[in-house]
């Protein structure tokens, strides 16, 4: 009986308790394992007593006839509020603009679908709430190219890999721009970036992308201050620093020394801050335009960080769930204390955060004044760290205490657990979704579109507890419809498309509900396999995901080719021999059955170059001639690079988020490699866009 309470309370939590994996086969969560994912979510359930109390808590709060802060509805579509008023209660209606609109609810308790797209204030009987009324679907790419059936491409970079002279050790938003504006001359109309969310400052060991400490604010290293400040004020802080020799040796290191170009930065960004504030700099009003338009949010993570500084520099923990408890609270006196007492520390962070942002915004608009019709793609990471700002910021509605992964799989045997926090589906509903807007429009703010990465979370996550193995989860149901209405309404608003990356297992109908909102997904050509070495022809590729070639968890075409993923696994000893030996024995049927469909292409394969640039030459052709909406070839398959950015299940051993390319942005694509292939996918997507529209 108390497993059946138990398991009552995790599905009235959102947990699924039985669940498929990835061979087809039901699984059902164990009893101890889903104790204590419900302790994370905060419904504890140690025994039959927190159980049944867990149960009374969740009941009592779905009999409660209170308004959520914020309902969702799809633009023309009625709002039935009958659970919560009578038939034929008046309302009124004040529109984003001011307008109120006097109405009433219908004989069923119905709002009318009378209301305009956006965000509308409505009060019902001395209840209030915001209805966000969405539009049908995401901007789409048919949207930014003014085309009903279009054909655009667009290139993908790890943005760190990009090297310009000065830039000090990696690439930065200055790199970035001249890269923009490179692409667009030749005829990209999409520049796919990696993640820019904020890290921690004060652990530079902590570099990975996809593990920020928030998606609400950027990583202040990728500044470029000399586009903003000018390069006067630059130089004139490197030799007050005297940082010129160690940012030279950081510059021609082969591999990103993170640490200490990190230190580096940091420093140089500190000396650049205390100019800025010693003289009457004409910038002024703009950073405290800035501050004030970031409000407390901003104010929150500065405050934040310089209290993480505080701690490292006094050797005490950075993890605020080790801070005293006065500190746990954002707002409480004890943390506004600190702020006013390092008042100029706290400038500082809101110092980085102006440079960055108005960097990221000066490469966009150089994106789209050179004519890319999308400009930057941003990456929006699964969740951030639970040890991180936007943990601590918003703690009701982050589940600092669970970690998100993925079950074992097929890949990987033992599962995976990102160390990452995802958000609480109870604590967003209660919050009115205010965490999820802001972050949505943190990331469209400088960019022509946003790729989601693990888009699955929009419907379902797997959570596990701290300090458990992946294998000890269970798959955490979000509200994907509310989410998606709002990822369509922001969307729409910011003018920005929607690319969901949906590799991996993904949930029956989710595919279908993305592609309703003009969400592209994603297909990758070595995935594109009916069976081993049976590659997808063109025209069975769909015309509602985006194509490219490899992703930066992927080997590279050229690595691939060589099995140079299976050459890591084998020196890194993370495979056995059997399982080597048959890894190369499909590898060697995959690469036949690619060069088999490849070479339906009577183009393909006259050149006398080597077989592995033929392959990416004739994979790059064979990509735009697809019908997907969009095209991303990465940088390092347009120059055929080997090696491939990120190797997942390592972390020291393989120099993960590290690599960086030979030349500088602004030649970049001068390769003769690259520009044959950024000529060949150009003139594939305008045959495609001939034959299709």
């Amino acid at each position: 009986m108390s497993d059946e309470r138990l398991q009552l309370l995790a599905q009235q939590a959102g947990l699924a308790v039985d669940w498929i994996d990835a061979n087809g086969r039901p699984q059902r969560v164990r009893p101890e394992v889903l104790r204590q994912v419900l302790a994370g979510l905060g419904h504890p359930a140690a025994d039959h007593a927190e159980v049944e109390a867990s149960l009374q808590e969740l009941f009592e709060a779905g009999q409660s006839h209170t308004l959520p802060p914020l309902l969702t509805v799809e633009a023309g579509q009625a709002l039935n509020l009958h659970a919560f008023f009578s038939p034929h209660t008046p309302c009124q209606v004040t529109l984003e603009d001011g307008t109120t609109l006097d109405l009433q609810l219908d004989d069923q308790g119905v709002l009318p679908g009378e209301l305009p797209v956006g965000y509308q204030r409505v009060s019902v009987a001395e209840q209030h709430f915001t209805l966000a009324v969405a539009p049908a679907r995401c901007w789409s790419v048919a949207d930014a190219a003014g085309e009903p059936t279009p054909r655009l491409w667009g290139l993908s970079a790890q943005l760190y890999s990009l090297r310009r002279l000065g830039d000090g050790g990696f690439g930065d938003t200055l790199a970035l721009e001249m890269l923009a504006r490179s692409a667009a001359e030749r005829g990209a109309d999409a520049l796919a970036i990696s993640p820019m969310h904020a890290m921690f400052s004060n652990d530079p060991h902590c570099y990975s992308p996809y593990s920020p400490s928030s998606r609400l604010f950027l990583n202040s290293l990728y500044a470029a201050p000399g586009a903003i400040l000018g390069e006067r004020a630059v130089r004139i802080a490197i030799e007050d620093t005297e940082l010129g020799k160690e940012l030279q040796r950081l510059e021609h290191l082969p591999l990103i020394d993170w640490p200490g170009a990190a230190q580096a930065k940091q420093l140089l960004l500190r000396t650049l801050y205390d100019g800025f504030c010693a003289g009457d700099h004409p910038l002024h009003p703009d950073f405290a335009s800035f501050r004030q338009a970031g409000g407390q949010a901003l104010e929150n993570h500065c405050r934040f960080e310089a209290m993480q500084a505080h701690c490292a520099a006094e050797g005490k923990s950075q993890d605020w769930r080790q801070w005293p408890s006065d500190w746990h609270d954002p707002h409480s006196p004890e943390v506004a204390r600190f702020a006013f007492k390092h008042s100029d520390e706290v400038g500082f962070y809101a110092f980085s955060q102006w440079l960055v942002a108005r960097s990221l915004e000066r490469a966009q608009d150089a994106a789209r004044a050179n004519g890319m019709r999308i400009g930057l793609i941003a990456d929006l990471a699964v969740g951030a760290d639970g040890a991180g700002s936007q943990a601590w910021s918003r703690q009701d509605e982050l589940l600092s205490e669970l970690t998100v992964g993925a079950p074992p799989d097929i890949l990987n045997r033992s599962g995976q657990s990102w160390g990452i926090s995802a958000f609480s589906p109870e604590g967003l509903q209660r919050n009115g979704f205010r965490a999820f807007i802001e972050m949505l429009r943190a990331n469209f703010a400088h960019a022509g579109g946003l790729r989601i990465d693990h888009v699955m979370g929009l419907q379902r996550l797997w959570v596990i507890p701290a300090g458990a193995p992946p294998s000890e989860g269970a798959y955490l149901h979000y509200p994907v419809d509310d989410l998606l209405r709002l990822l369509a309404l922001e969307s729409s608003r910011h003018r920005a498309i929607v690319l969901g990356e949906d590799l991996g297992t993904v949930p029956d109908g989710l595919r279908e509900k993305l592609a309703a909102r003009a969400i592209l997904g994603m297909r990758v050509l070595l995935f594109e396999q009916y069976h081993t070495g049976q590659f997808k022809p063109i025209l069975e590729w769909p015309d509602n995901a985006l194509a490219t070639t490899s992703t930066h968890d992927l080997p590279t075409l050229d690595g691939w080719w060589r099995s140079r993923d299976i050459d890591w696994s084998h020196k890194l000893k993370l495979i056995d021999a059997d399982t080597e030996h048959h890894w190369r024995q499909t590898r060697h049927h995959e690469r036949q059955g690619l060069r088999h469909v490849l070479a339906q292409d009577h183009q393909n394969f006259h050149g006398h170059g080597e077989e592995a640039d033929q392959v990416i030459d004739a994979s790059v052709r064979f990509l735009g001639h697809t019908r997907a909406p969009l095209v991303l070839l990465p940088l390092e398959d347009a120059l055929g690079i080997e090696e491939q950015p990120n190797l997942p299940g390592t972390l020291d051993t393989h120099p993960n988020w590290r690599r960086r390319f030979s030349a500088d942005s602004q030649s970049l694509l001068d390769d003769e490699d690259a520009a044959r292939r950024l000529e060949l996918l150009a003139q594939a997507r305008e045959q495609a866009f001939e034959r299709d529209r």
